[in-house]
């Protein structure tokens, strides 16, 4: 069973461009980042990164997971870990 999922990309007919509002902001950060974790692109650019590059990203989304997100939410949005805490 799939339990990860990418619609948001594959519906949103909005702008795609970042620096106008808000809203747009964060519909243009989805969009990017959906289609930078798509399996193809990725399978593509992380043999071309280079260790630090891989380090800093990393660091990065591990930090904001961390910073944005309570245990609870991080199992079960990030590590789709539903039964964890039952």
């Amino acid at each position: 069973m799939t339990q990860h999922k990418h619609d948001f990309v594959e519906t949103y007919t909005g702008l795609v461009g970042y620096g106008l509002d808000r809203p747009t902001d964060q519909a243009t950060l989805q969009v990017y980042l959906q289609k930078f974790s798509d399996d193809d692109c990725l399978a593509r650019l992380l043999p071309r990164m280079r260790q630090e590059q891989m380090d800093a990203l990393f660091d990065l989304l591990s930090g904001l997971l961390r910073q944005h997100l309570n245990e609870e939410e991080y199992h079960a949005l990030f590590l789709k870990d539903h039964g964890h805490g039952e």
